[in-house]
């Protein structure tokens, strides 16, 4: 394949919470076949808690970059899914974001702001004009998103609306103290690993320790700089601090859930 030939080459990735035991991911893919067998759909997850969209928010914040300028990115966590949350796509530097408008893009556009945003009004562009109350994703998100990649022009897909507008997640900032930072727990990943709302440049060049849990917990570069099933902190290959059991699970060992309390304290 010659350099002309991968530049055009045409992504779509997609992020669900739908899972590997049913079929939906299977019959979206089959309807963004339908309109351009020829689309590269790339998968990054569908295996987001159910209706958790702060860690679908999480995890696209922390995919994009790694796709080419253009990439249509295709997200849906959709608790509300037939309620009267609107149905979007943004258009954003490094590419597009198509999926509802419940915060979960809020991540990506902290990093990357919204150039413009459209509601999904045109029928044109959905699998049928009446969709089904439950299954937006395949008659509304994965069509418009397989045309949206495939070329159609972003602002024929419906109606302009302000990105100012757009559903914010109200995922709480760390703050800083006097010798230190005070966050949360973001996202618990696979392996059990707590990935705070802390960036890694609140502790780089620093000697720190975590304080959670009730314990102080070292804070090092990296997992085997702690003996084997001890826990370690530090900063994970997304950017955030985060705390973890050497060959173990931190989640499991900690009782550390979404939104609990940990503080860096710098020594």
């Amino acid at each position: 394949m010659s350099k002309k030939q991968i530049s055009q080459q045409l992504i779509l990735t997609f992020l669900s919470d739908f899972g590997d035991r049913d079929i939906y991911v299977g019959v979206m893919k089959g309807v963004i076949a339908q309109i351009n067998p020829r689309l590269a759909v790339i998968d990054l997850t569908h295996q987001i808690p159910p209706q958790n969209i702060a860690a679908a928010r999480f995890c696209l914040m922390n995919a994009y970059l790694y796709f080419p300028v253009g990439t249509v990115h295709l997200a849906v966590v959709d608790p509300g899914v037939g309620s009267k949350r609107r149905a979007i796509a943004v258009e954003f530097a490094q590419g597009f974001l198509v999926g509802p408008d419940n915060g979960i893009f809020s991540g990506v556009l902290s990093q990357s702001p919204a150039i413009a945003a459209v509601e999904l009004t045109n029928l044109n562009y959905w699998r049928t004009p009446q969709a089904s109350n439950t299954f937006h994703g395949r008659d509304i998100f994965a069509p418009v998103g397989a045309n949206l990649a495939s070329g159609v022009p972003f602002k024929q897909l419906g109606q302009e609306i302000d990105p100012a507008s757009l559903v914010k997640l109200d995922i709480e900032k760390c703050k800083q103290t006097g010798n230190g930072v005070v966050g949360c727990i973001q996202y618990i990943d696979h392996f059990g690993n707590l990935a705070s709302n802390i960036p890694a440049s609140y502790v780089q060049g620093k000697t720190w320790h975590v304080q959670a849990a009730g314990l102080n917990i070292p804070g090092c570069k990296t997992y085997s700089d702690v003996s084997v099933g001890e826990v370690v902190a530090l900063v994970g290959s997304h950017g955030w601090v985060e705390i973890a059991i050497n060959s173990g699970n931190a989640h499991s060992k900690l009782q550390l859930d979404w939104q609990e309390p940990l503080q860096i304290v710098l020594t």
